[in-house]
């Protein structure tokens, strides 16, 4: 109780340029960890939906059959889903237009998937930014706070005839306070944004490889057809 306390008061008596790095660090933290929680979920469900997906399309039913009932579905399609979508869409459309080749139509096709991938990625990779922001910058930001405080400190002893420890103590410890609290929002923001990178780039990974294996079966479709 004692040590909380005495942290308390040393961040009140801090001076306004370390309380108002003080705060922006707790704000930073707090922003942080919202994103972090959301992102985790996000992610989490972004998995099960591909997971699900790819056991509904590998059991064989008719394209047809699942383009309706992914459109037709209450929810909104997300991630695999989104880029069948694009590609059955552009897929029978182009089909239909006389004096287009095979290639073309399966070119078509690839190309809707792509641009469906490319903003499905996007999403995912949302607010990753801001948790590098924090994750690199916050450290100096409560460097700054420190160096200011200590430097406040020393200028205080400046007025006094004899210097003790006593003296120049509190405000050294209430500028390192400034360093802890940076330490203590880019630490989780770093491991965070490390960790959603790796489990994007690997969700990436799953979406191209099924984008390939469904031109491949799209490409079959349209020399049966032809």
């Amino acid at each position: 109780m004692n040590v909380d306390m005495s942290i308390l008061k040393l961040v009140t008596g801090a001076s306004l340029v370390v309380q108002l790095v003080m705060l922006l660090l707790l704000a930073a933290s707090l922003i942080s960890w919202t994103i972090i929680f959301r992102k985790a979920g996000v992610l989490r469900q972004a998995r099960h939906d591909a997971d699900d997906f790819e056991r509904r399309f590998w059991t064989g039913t008719d394209l047809g059959a699942i383009y309706k009932q992914l459109t037709g579905s209450r929810h909104a399609p997300r991630g695999m889903e989104n880029i069948f979508i694009a590609g059955f869409k552009e897929f029978a459309r182009l089909r239909k237009r006389s004096g287009h080749d095979h290639m073309a139509v399966v070119e078509g096709a690839q190309r809707a998937m792509r641009v469906a991938l490319m903003r499905e990625v996007d999403a995912l990779e949302s607010s990753l930014s801001f948790l590098a922001t924090v994750g690199s910058t916050s450290p100096y930001v409560g460097l700054f706070g420190t160096v200011w405080g200590i430097m406040n400190a020393f200028r205080a002893l400046g007025h006094v005839e004899q210097a003790t420890l006593s003296l120049v103590a509190p405000g050294i410890a209430e500028a390192l306070i400034a360093t802890a609290m940076g330490l203590f929002a880019a630490i989780p923001a770093v491991i965070a944004y490390n960790r959603f990178v790796n489990q994007v780039e690997r969700l990436e990974t799953r979406y191209d490889a099924f984008l390939e294996e469904f031109s491949s079966i799209l490409q079959r479709h349209v020399h049966e057809d032809g």
